[in-house]
């Protein structure tokens, strides 16, 4: 890819307010201890997936050849074809005797239209169990989300990413206007890992403490990293930005959501500034639009430090990676934004294996291809609505 033009901005970066400079002290301390493990290179130990169709395929064939366990988590598992077809392969399972779980978080899933899917997979011994349902005791409980999309199969396969179960992921259903996302398969001891991670949030079992991420890691290829432990509330954003601090080269960046004034923003700006290749991609329209107007808040000073800014226009974006310096990559279910790097459940693959990081590259040429960049200049020219809704998407950015 071809090197940041020398295009000169009168932009300025925004000072972070009092709560984010706190917070930011926080991070950084907890990042001193955390750090950004020294990993093992790895060579195509992953299976990359960008197409729905592709991976609800793999999916439930690996669900039809488990022979002990089915352990499955979902944001929105939607009642529609994929989602009917992927109850109907749990229910199979689970009448067989095998240990059925579905974890599915209430926010995103537990609608009217899922209950009659709930009974049939009850039914059949699937055991359920919804992820902070509403509450009138508890109603701010409801709004910490569990947002992981996670499949694990025997203990020794699993699928992780940012995929959804529903036909919006489907071009053969949705069209040419499916959803664009990104998941990855894993297996071994990281699959294991991933059904202990399972195990813990479905017991409501206090997450693995921040040494999870160890000291020395050399022998280790990945890792899966959960958002947040006892000892670590901000393990995503102490990761992201550690590794954008550690950069060198690139820092190619895909995200549905992006949000102003937290610490892989602030992370971002620095490694510009620099001479960091720092590139972002969102989609043009966010999903809400008050989502976008946050996003779009944090263009100024990203833009000002010389980072390039990039709005994918043929689709919804829904993907979520990293690749950084063609080393280190990370794909999984957290968004950079406030609520998935501080307040939900996420999980996420970290792994320094070329072979990935050089398909997540790929696809980002080709992504890009695909997309607008913003130019300071025009950015700098837009009008005071458009400024006015930032504003309100900025104020509005921890309820996303």
């Amino acid at each position: 890819m071809s090197a940041p033009s020398d295009q000169s901005s009168p932009l300025r970066g925004r000072a972070p307010d009092r709560g984010d400079a706190a917070r930011q002290t926080e991070i950084a301390r907890d990042r001193a201890q955390i750090c950004v493990p020294e990993l093992r290179e790895g060579r195509g130990a992953f299976r990359l997936f960008v197409e729905g169709d592709d991976l609800y395929d793999a999916m439930v064939t690996a669900i039809e050849r488990a022979e002990r366990s089915v352990r499955m988590e979902s944001f929105i598992f939607a009642a529609d074809e994929v989602g009917r077809r992927f109850a109907a392969a749990l229910a199979a399972r689970a009448r067989v005797g095998l240990d059925v779980r579905l974890h599915l978080g209430s926010f995103g899933s537990g609608f009217r239209a899922f209950r009659g899917l709930q009974r049939e997979l009850e039914g059949a011994g699937v055991r359920f169990r919804w992820f902070h349902p509403f509450r009138l005791r508890r109603p701010l409980e409801y709004l910490q989300r569990n947002h992981r999309k996670l499949l694990v199969v025997d203990g020794r396969e699993a699928f992780l990413g940012g995929f959804n179960v529903r036909r919006l992921n489907s071009r053969a259903l949705h069209g040419e206007t499916r959803q664009r996302d990104t998941q990855v398969s894993v297996a071994g001891e990281l699959a294991i890992l991933a059904a202990a991670l399972f195990d813990r949030l479905w017991h409501r079992q206090e997450q693995p403490r921040a040494e999870a991420i160890p000291e020395d890691a050399r022998g280790v290829e990945a890792l899966l990293v959960p958002s947040y432990s006892r000892h670590c509330r901000q393990r995503l954003a102490c990761l992201h930005a550690g590794l954008i601090e550690n950069a060198r080269r690139h820092v190619y960046l895909t995200s549905p959501y992006f949000g102003p004034g937290t610490v892989v923003d602030a992370a971002l700006q620095s490694a510009a500034t620099r001479g960091v290749d720092v590139r972002l991609l969102v989609p043009r329209r966010g999903d809400p639009p008050a989502a976008g107007w946050a996003t779009r808040a944090a263009y100024g000073p990203l833009l000002g430090a010389g980072g390039r800014i990039y709005e994918y226009l043929p689709r919804k974006l829904h993907a979520k990676t990293s690749v950084i310096d063609g080393e280190w990559s990370v794909v999984g279910s957290a968004n950079l934004d406030y609520l998935s790097l501080f307040a939900n459940q996420e999980l996420v693959l970290m792994a320094r294996d070329p072979t990935l990081a050089d398909a997540l590259h790929a696809q980002y040429r080709r992504d890009l291809g695909d997309a607008a960049e913003v130019a300071p200049s025009a950015w700098a020219r837009r009008s005071w609505c458009e400024r006015g809704l930032e504003a309100l998407g900025r104020a509005a950015r921890r309820l996303l």
